[in-house]
C-alpha cells in the first residue's frame, strides 16, 4: 500500500505547529496504524531528522496512551484504541490526517503528544476510596445483584484515553468523570464517600477549564470502551442530590 501522512508536528508547548506531509509506499495492511508510525520514524531517523512523537505504552487496548486523532475522529475510523487500529481499515493510496487532541485542558507537548494530567488531578479530588472498608472478605460476602455488579464493571472499564473529551466540540469531560464516579456510586464499598467524591470530582472537572455536556452522544460514538452516556444522567443524579443534601445541612446548622 502507498500512504500520505499529514502529521502534526510541533517541537514544544510554545511552538505553532504544522501539518507535514511524508509519503510511504510500502505499507502492509496487516501493520498496526502505531507499527506503521514506528516504520516512519525509522526512516526518518535514517534521513537524521526528528522522529514523530507519540504516546504508547501496552499496545493491547488496556492503557488508553495512544491518544491519536486521525481524519478527524478519536483513534480513528473504528470505534477502539488507535493500537488496535490496522491498516486494513485505509485503502492504497489513501492520505491520512494525524493530529493530537484538541482541547485546551489537553495542552500539546510535543507533536502528538498531549499533556492529559487534568484527568490525574480530577482522580486525585474524589476518585477513589480512603476509608477503612476492614479485611478481605470472601466474594459472595456482600450480595450484589449481577445487574448492579454489571454496571459498575461497565464504567470501571474506562481507561482515560481522552476520546470522549477530543470528540466533544465543547472538549467536555463528562463521560469520563461519569464513567468514575458510577464506578464507585454503584458499589457498597463507595457509599461512605459518595456525597464528597462527586462533588469534588466535577469542581476539579469545573477547575480544569473542560466544556459542558453538548448532549449529542459523541463521546459514546466514539469511546473506545463503549461507555454508555447513562453513566452522565448518573453523575447528574448524583450530583444534584449531593448539593441538595449539602444546602440542607447548612440550613440546619443555620437554624441551630
Amino acid at each position: 500500500m502507498k500512504i500520505t501522512l499529514k502529521v502534526w508536528r510541533q517541537k514544544n508547548a510554545q511552538d505553532k505547529g504544522r501539518l507535514v506531509t511524508y509519503q510511504l509506499n510500502d505499507v502492509s495492511p496487516d501493520m498496526s496504524f502505531l507499527e506503521m508510525f514506528d516504520v516512519l520514524n525509522d526512516e526518518l531517523l535514517l534521513k537524521g531528522e526528528d522522529p514523530i512523537a507519540f504516546d504508547h505504552d501496552c499496545r493491547e487496548g488496556i492503557c488508553g496512551a495512544c491518544s491519536m486523532f486521525i481524519n478527524g475522529k478519536p483513534h480513528g475510523p473504528l470505534q477502539t484504541t488507535t493500537c488496535q487500529l490496522h491498516m486494513r481499515s485505509f485503502k492504497d493510496g489513501d492520505t491520512i490526517v494525524v493530529e493530537p487532541w484538541r482541547a485546551k485542558p489537553f495542552p500539546v507537548l510535543k507533536d502528538l503528544i498531549v499533556d492529559r494530567s487534568a484527568f490525574d488531578r480530577i482522580m486525585q479530588a474524589g476518585g477513589y476510596i480512603s476509608v477503612n472498608t476492614g479485611v478481605t472478605v470472601d466474594a459472595n460476602e456482600i450480595p450484589i445483584p449481577k445487574n448492579i455488579a454489571d454496571e459498575a464493571f461497565s464504567a470501571a472499564t474506562c481507561i482515560g484515553c481522552g476520546a470522549c473529551v477530543a470528540a466533544c466540540k465543547n472538549a467536555s469531560a463528562m463521560l469520563f468523570v461519569a464513567a468514575k464516579v458510577s464506578q464507585l456510586a454503584l458499589l457498597p464499598q463507595g457509599q461512605a464517600e459518595r456525597k464528597r467524591r462527586v462533588q469534588k470530582m466535577v469542581a476539579q472537572m469545573d477547575a480544569e477549564g473542560f466544556g459542558a455536556c453538548t448532549n449529542t452522544g459523541a463521546c459514546e460514538a466514539e469511546c473506545p470502551k463503549h461507555i454508555s452516556i447513562t453513566n452522565i444522567a448518573r453523575l447528574n443524579r448524583e450530583y444534584l442530590t449531593a448539593k441538595i443534601a449539602s444546602e440542607e445541612m447548612i440550613e440546619e446548622e443555620v437554624v441551630a
